[in-house]
C-alpha cells in the first residue's frame, strides 16, 4: 500500500465514528473521493456517495462500506461524577473494563472504564458486568463538575490508535468497518483510472451496526443502481483460541473473501470470481446459509430485489479495541472491486436465468 493510500486509511481509523455520529469520518471520506469522482453527495442522515460516470448504456454498480463503528453513549451522570454508559451497537462487555476511552463532547474528554483492582475483589467471583453496569471515570468529583465537560448522549469510543504489527499487519479499533469504506473509495478510484464502461458508485453508509439503517436508506434512494457490492470485515478464525466448531476457511493474508449463499446473487458471485481470475487476485470463499450480517442483507431486498454481493476483509478479534488485519488483503479487496467494475460492463443484466 503506497503512502497516500495508507495516510487515508490511518485518517479514517483515527477518526471516531460510532453509529449515529458518523459525520467526522464521512468528512474524511468525502474529502478524499472528491479528488477523482465526477460527483459527490450526501443525504439527510449523512450517507455519502461518490460517482464515476461510465457509458450510459452500461450497468451501474455500487461499491459500499459502512462508516460507523461500535462504541458507547453517556446515559447518566452519577452524583460522584462517574458516567454510566450504554452500548452503541454490539460492544463487547468482556473487553471494556480497564480501557482508556474518549468522550466525544464539544471538546474531547479523556476517561477510563473503571475496573476494581484485583487486590480488592475475589477473583473466584468475577463476572462480566453488562455495559449498562459499567462506568467511565473522567476524574470529576461531582456531577456538577462532570456536566461542565460532557452531556447526556455524548458518544464514547476506545482510545486505541493504529499500531504497526509485524510485516503488513496492523491493529486498531474501528477496522470494522472503516476498511470497508476505504476499499469502496479505492475501488472507485482504481475503476476510474482503468476507464471502465460501467458507471460506478462508491457509497459510505451510516448506522450499519444498529440495524443496517443506512443501507436501507440508500438501497431505495439509489434506484439507478443495478448491483450492490457490500464490503465488510469477516472473522479470520486462524488464532489459537477459536473453538473448533467456529473455525472456518478464512485466514489472514490469504486475500479477499467472496461469500456464497443467502443475499449473495449467484451471477455477481460468478462475476467476482471471473474478475479475480482475470486480475490474478487470490480469493477465499465463505458460506452464508441464512444471512451475511452485512449491508448486503438490506440492499438485496430493496426495490423488489437488487442483485447484491458481500465481499469481505479477514479480521481477527472483531468488535474489540485490537482488531487485526493484513493491509495486503485490504489492497487486494480494492483491486478486486475495480476488477469487478471492469467485468460488470460486459453484462446486459445480472438477473438469474430461470
Amino acid at each position: 500500500m503506497d503512502q497516500p493510500r495508507r495516510t487515508f486509511l490511518d485518517d479514517l481509523l483515527e477518526t471516531a465514528s460510532p453509529s449515529g455520529f458518523e459525520t467526522p469520518a464521512q468528512r474524511v471520506w468525502t474529502d478524499y473521493v472528491r479528488e477523482f469522482a465526477d460527483e459527490v453527495f450526501t443525504d439527510a442522515y449523512g450517507n455519502a456517495v461518490a460517482v464515476y460516470e461510465g457509458d450510459p448504456d452500461a450497468p451501474t454498480v455500487a461499491l459500499t462500506g459502512h462508516a460507523d463503528e461500535i462504541g458507547f453513549i453517556v446515559r447518566d451522570v452519577l452524583d460522584d461524577g462517574f458516567l454510566r454508559i450504554a452500548r452503541v451497537g454490539g460492544s463487547d462487555r468482556t473487553v471494556s473494563k480497564g480501557q482508556h476511552v474518549t468522550v466525544h463532547a464539544d471538546e474531547p474528554v479523556q476517561g477510563v472504564i473503571g475496573q476494581t483492582a484485583i487486590h480488592l475483589r475475589d477473583p473466584s467471583k468475577d463476572e462480566y458486568d453488562d455495559i449498562n453496569g459499567q462506568f467511565v471515570d473522567i476524574g470529576a468529583e461531582t456531577a456538577e463538575e462532570a456536566r461542565e465537560h460532557i452531556e447526556i448522549g455524548d458518544p464514547v469510543t476506545f482510545s486505541t490508535e493504529v499500531e504497526e504489527l509485524v510485516g503488513s499487519r496492523i491493529a486498531a479499533r474501528g477496522i470494522d468497518n472503516r476498511t470497508g469504506i476505504w476499499a469502496a473509495a479505492e475501488g472507485l478510484r482504481r475503476a476510474a483510472e482503468n476507464g471502465v464502461d460501467a458507471t460506478v458508485y462508491a457509497v459510505s453508509t451510516v448506522q450499519e451496526e444498529v440495524g443496517l439503517k443506512g443501507a436501507q436508506m440508500t438501497g431505495v434512494a439509489l434506484e439507478e443502481v443495478d448491483a450492490f457490492v457490500a464490503v465488510d470485515v469477516t472473522h479470520a478464525t486462524d488464532n489459537p483460541d477459536v473453538d473448533t466448531e467456529h473455525r472456518g476457511p478464512v485466514e489472514l493474508g490469504e486475500g479477499p473473501v467472496v461469500t456464497r449463499g443467502s443475499a449473495n446473487h449467484p451471477v455477481l458471485v460468478d462475476a467476482a470470481r471471473e474478475a479475480a481470475d482475470d486480475a490474478e487476485i487470490d480469493i477465499q470463499l465463505q458460506a452464508a446459509g441464512s444471512r451475511t450480517g452485512t449491508d448486503a442483507d438490506a440492499f438485496f431486498t430493496s426495490r423488489g430485489g437488487v442483485p447484491s454481493l458481500n465481499v469481505s476483509l479477514p479480521n481477527r478479534y472483531m468488535h474489540t479495541p485490537v482488531e487485526v488485519v493484513d493491509t495486503e488483503d485490504l489492497d487486494a479487496v480494492a483491486d478486486l472491486l475495480a476488477a469487478f467494475a471492469g467485468v460488470a460492463g460486459d453484462y446486459d443484466s445480472f438477473d438469474v436465468t430461470v
